[in-house]
């Protein structure tokens, strides 16, 4: 299945460092094609520094990455240079950067260039769209409940601000939104009195006393703040615990506990440790895949929070309709798309703890997600494709293809046996009454 155009993933963490002064002439050569997607990655994650560049079998150009001034401008230039190539209508996706970078350039982009932060953006929609799914059960708004981020990093800051925007679209103020968000990084829960702070983190800081560790202190800050959802993204696995998880559900009917850290191995708590500790009551998320549970005779299919539920719509409404700017009400819509195509998270789904679609619904989704954000910046004036098509749903699903082909091979047909027979009573042939 597809259902957006051809990928060209740029891998900025091999780009010769070079590259800053000519990133125009670098792109000139490669081969033309009509990708209107560039996913842009430093690989963060998986590269790592002198034990890959010392690996003898490593194939790739010695040199560190490029950092300061000079990787500034490569980014920049890339940007430039790629979008002068493909054209304006070219979406960028921003994939792996690390901490340091990935809000930077996002705020230094997203106004100028028609991109997005999937770690960021997408992750952070995708987990909106859970809770706004938990509500169904806890019978909650958003805004009327408290969260506490486990890590404090791109993904869990990028989260706790689109769950902010929400609270804001329910009707408080951003000021009430953010004394309802608690962060906890290493160094503990993220106080008014540290010293040093990440300033995007300054709004969320709570006039509270400081913590000494993550999870040495986790249930006393759980018990202080009296939360309806842990937010994991720490990396740290078991910070989650069983004491922790029991605090959640002496005060929630329906604790929400979401451990979102990747891999398995690093994620907060398991499947079976949420259903377990809260006697099958808790509304449990991953974002790496579990198992079904089964407690007390009932079975518990706990969901994925994964972007790939956001993102693929994002990005076809985007080529679709030619938006220009993807902000984060567009992301928010992406939210609500994906939680009204969960007539897919029926009430039978939910019985069982499942807070998202399964993954064979993404095509529609994404579908509906492209959909809404068409209706969204038409009425805003901010889709460039015109005229605008009279059947937003019908233009789109004429967009999708499917990689799957019909059968060549024409069915055959049998006939039934009781159709073989002549119509009328054929005479009985006797040799000897034709014979002279």
């Amino acid at each position: 299945m597809s259902i957006v155009h051809k990928l060209m993933v740029v891998v900025i963490a091999f780009i010769y460092p070079l590259w800053e002064k000519r990133a125009e002439t670098k792109l000139r050569k490669t081969k033309q094609n009509k990708t209107k997607i560039k996913k842009l990655t430093e690989i963060k994650r998986i590269y790592s520094g002198d034990d890959l560049l010392n690996d003898p079998f490593y194939i790739g150009l010695r040199h560190k990455r490029v950092r300061g001034k000079d990787y500034d401008t490569l980014l920049e230039n890339f940007m430039k240079a790629c979008t002068k190539k493909y054209g304006q209508k070219t979406l960028i996706q921003f994939e792996d950067f690390a901490n340091p970078n990935a809000f930077r350039l996002l705020d230094a982009f997203q106004d100028r260039y028609t991109m997005f932060n999937d770690d960021i953006q997408g992750t952070a929609a995708v987990i909106v769209a859970g809770l706004l799914t938990c509500a169904r059960v806890t019978k909650k708004l958003v805004s009327q409940e408290k969260y506490l981020f486990f890590g404090a990093g791109a993904a869990s800051t990028g989260i706790a601000e689109m769950v902010v925007h929400q609270m804001q679209n329910e009707g408080i103020s951003k000021e009430e939104a953010c004394n309802r968000i608690y962060l906890m990084d290493i160094d503990g829960l993220v106080t008014k009195s540290r010293k040093e702070m990440n300033p995007r983190h300054v709004k969320f800081a709570k006039d509270m006393p400081e913590t000494s560790s993550l999870v040495e202190n986790a249930h006393c800050v759980v018990r202080a703040a009296r939360p309806g959802a842990l937010i994991g993204a720490s990396t740290v696995r078991g910070a989650f615990n069983e004491e922790v998880i029991r605090t959640m559900a002496e005060f929630n009917e329906h604790p929400i506990i979401f451990a979102l850290s990747n891999p398995t191995s690093k994620a907060e708590c398991t499947a079976e440790e949420a259903y377990k500790f809260t006697n099958g009551t808790a509304l449990y998320a991953s974002g790496s895949p579990f198992p079904n549970v089964e407690l007390n005779g009932h079975i518990y299919k706990p969901g994925q929070g994964n972007n790939a539920y956001i993102f693929p719509g994002v990005a076809l409404g985007t080529i679709l309709f030619q938006i220009r700017h993807i902000d984060t009400d567009l992301f928010l819509i992406a939210a609500k798309a994906s939680r009204k195509v969960a007539a897919c998270v029926t009430e039978e789904s939910l019985k069982v703890g499942r807070v998202y679609p399964q993954l064979k619904e993404i095509r529609e989704i994404s579908i509906q997600i492209a959909v809404e954000m068409a209706r969204y910046c038409y009425k805003n004036g901010t889709a460039n494709l015109y005229p605008q098509p009279e059947d937003l749903e019908k233009y789109v699903r004429a967009q999708v293809y499917s990689t799957e082909y019909d059968e060549l091979i024409n069915a055959t047909y049998e006939w039934p046996q009781e159709d073989m027979k002549h119509g009328f009573p054929v005479p009985i042939v006797r040799r000897d009454s034709m014979d002279g």
